[in-house]
């Protein structure tokens, strides 16, 4: 989302932008790291080409997906941070050819995030998630307590395990019981994860993804959501973005 994109930016003190297929990618440093920031696009054929160009123009090296989900599993709250360590599509099916949700001639239906970079972004969670209950904020990112209890925000988690992906919102109690029923390890719900990280995988590029869980994925799930990006998820990515960068200069 632009929030998350512009809490990004307002820290990369030489951003410049560089464009490919219409997309605005904005190359820098970030906390002396050398990044490239971009939105994805909604869906996961936009988000497709965005990680195709970032592999093949723009040589990265490693990419960190953030965002917001659905919440499918009962202990993926609203406020809560879901790192996904496997993607799947979850409108895939091209049965009876092959098994319902396998990635035809790719023989899997999920793709597993890089094992060390998701484990450095479940720690980087933690770390943000304790400055906020405690009313640091030493990085300047803006996260506090204060964000979270406009909300109803109390005492939000780190969950790692399972994101699905697919080109529809979920938001009614009905498909959110089907996707549960299908998929019942599934933490949260979203609509780009899994292209991204099939992309990545096709380039041989780890990846990681860390989604912020805005709503239950049902029939409540378009209240107050651009309020929520502003005011929580964006700072959430900001945050959990540099703890992970800062991890990654410690021996």
């Amino acid at each position: 989302m632009h929030a998350e994109l512009a809490a990004v930016l307002r820290l990369m003190p030489d951003e410049t932008p560089v464009v490919h297929a219409g997309r605005r990618f904005w190359t820098g440093h970030l906390d002396g790291h050398e990044i490239v920031a971009v939105l994805s696009g909604v869906g996961k054929v936009a988000a497709a080409t965005t990680a195709t160009l970032l592999c093949a123009e723009l040589g990265v090296e490693r990419c960190v997906f953030t965002g917001t989900a659905g919440g499918l599993a009962p202990k993926a709250r609203v406020g809560d941070i879901v790192v996904a360590q496997t993607l799947l599509q979850h409108d895939m099916d091209a049965s009876p050819l092959f098994p319902r949700y396998e990635v035809p001639f790719y023989g899997v239906d999920r793709f597993h995030a890089d094992a060390a970079m998701s484990a450095t972004l479940v720690d980087a969670t933690r770390s943000a998630l304790d400055a906020a209950a405690h009313g640091g904020d030493e990085l300047g990112d803006g996260l506090d307590a204060a964000h979270l209890r406009a909300f109803g925000i109390e005492a939000p988690a780190v969950h790692a395990g399972l994101v699905v992906s697919g080109d529809r919102f979920v938001a009614t109690g009905t498909a959110n019981a089907e996707l549960r029923s299908a998929l019942p390890d599934a933490l949260a719900v979203e609509m780009e994860g899994a292209a991204l990280a099939q992309v990545c995988h096709d380039f041989g590029v780890p990846f990681a993804v860390v989604r912020t869980v805005s709503d239950r994925a049902d029939d409540a799930a378009h209240v107050d959501f651009l309020r929520f990006v502003d005011d929580v998820a964006s700072r959430y990515a900001l945050a959990i973005v540099r703890r992970f960068l800062r991890a990654l200069d410690r021996p």
